[in-house]
C-alpha cells in the first residue's frame, strides 16, 4: 500500500484527486493539504510514499516546496502550466499530468508510480490496473458511451473528433482533442498515424505507401508519427 497526499490550493482539484486515489486499491490518501506549509508539516509528520504535486499556489510554489524537501518521497506533478514540466524531470519527479486529467492517464502515472516504489521497497510486484473498457463522451446533448474495442479510428477536426464505431454507419462526433482522446485510450491497442488520424491497431487491413487501409478506409501516415507504428511493426516494413 503506498500511502499519498494531495498537494492544491484549490478544493475542487483536491476533490477530484481524492476521488481518483480512491480508485486505486494500492493508494491510500493521508491528508489533504491547501499549500506548501500543510505539505511539509504533512511529510514531516506522516509517513508518506508519493506527494500529488500542484506548482503554481501562493507563498511557496510546488518546485520551491520540493526543492526543500531532504530525501522526498515519489513526486507526481499535476498543473495546468506545461511550461515547468522540464524542471520537474530535472527534479526527477514520476510523471507530469496537465490539467484536466483524464483518469487512464492519471492511472498511467501511478502505475509508474508503483513500480518504482515496490523496486525500491522490494515489494512484491503487482500486476497494474487494467485499462478501462469503456468511456463516455457528449454527442448530442447525450452521454454515449462507447465500448472501446469497437473503436476503429478517430478522426480529428480542429476541436472536434469524429470516433469511427465497428458495424456503425455514423461516426460519433464530439467536441474534444484528438490529444485527449489518446490519453484515454490504451497505448498498446491504438496508435497515432497521423496528426488528424488514430486507429486500432487490431482492426488495420494493410500497409502500403503510407497509408494504412482500415474497415475499407486509406488512413494517411505521416512522417512525424510514422515511428509510432514501430512499436507494432519492424521500420523497415513501413516504407
Amino acid at each position: 500500500m503506498m500511502r499519498c497526499i494531495a498537494v492544491d490550493d484549490e478544493s475542487l482539484a483536491l476533490d477530484l484527486l481524492e476521488d481518483n486515489i480512491s480508485k486505486v486499491p494500492f493508494l491510500t490518501l493521508v491528508k489533504r493539504c491547501r499549500n506548501a506549509f500543510e505539505a511539509h508539516e504533512a511529510v514531516m509528520k506522516e509517513h508518506v510514499d508519493l506527494i500529488f504535486l500542484d506548482i503554481q499556489m501562493p507563498g511557496i510554489s510546488g518546485v520551491q516546496f520540493l526543492q526543500s524537501v531532504v530525501a522526498p518521497p515519489l513526486v507526481i506533478f499535476i498543473t495546468a502550466y506545461e511550461q515547468f514540466a522540464l524542471e520537474g524531470f530535472n527534479l526527477d519527479v514520476v510523471d507530469y499530468l496537465l490539467k484536466p486529467v483524464s483518469f487512464d492517464r492519471f492511472l498511467k502515472a501511478v502505475n509508474k508510480a508503483h513500480e518504482l516504489f515496490t523496486l525500491k521497497n522490494n515489494v512484491p510486484v503487482q500486476s497494474p490496473l487494467p485499462s478501462p473498457e469503456y468511456l463516455f463522451v457528449n454527442a448530442e446533448y447525450n452521454l454515449i458511451k462507447i465500448n472501446i474495442r469497437d473503436i476503429v479510428y478517430i478522426e480529428g477536426l480542429k476541436d472536434y473528433i469524429k470516433i469511427f464505431i465497428f458495424n456503425t454507419q455514423r461516426p460519433v462526433i464530439t467536441r474534444m482533442s484528438l490529444k485527449l482522446i489518446e490519453e484515454k485510450l490504451p497505448s498498446d491497442k491504438f496508435v497515432r498515424v497521423h496528426k488528424s488520424f488514430i486507429v486500432s491497431v487490431e482492426r488495420i487491413v494493410s500497409i502500403r505507401k503510407g497509408k494504412i487501409s482500415i474497415s475499407n478506409v486509406q488512413v494517411p501516415i505521416s512522417e512525424h508519427y510514422k515511428e509510432n507504428l514501430h512499436r507494432f511493426i519492424e521500420p523497415d516494413k513501413l516504407s
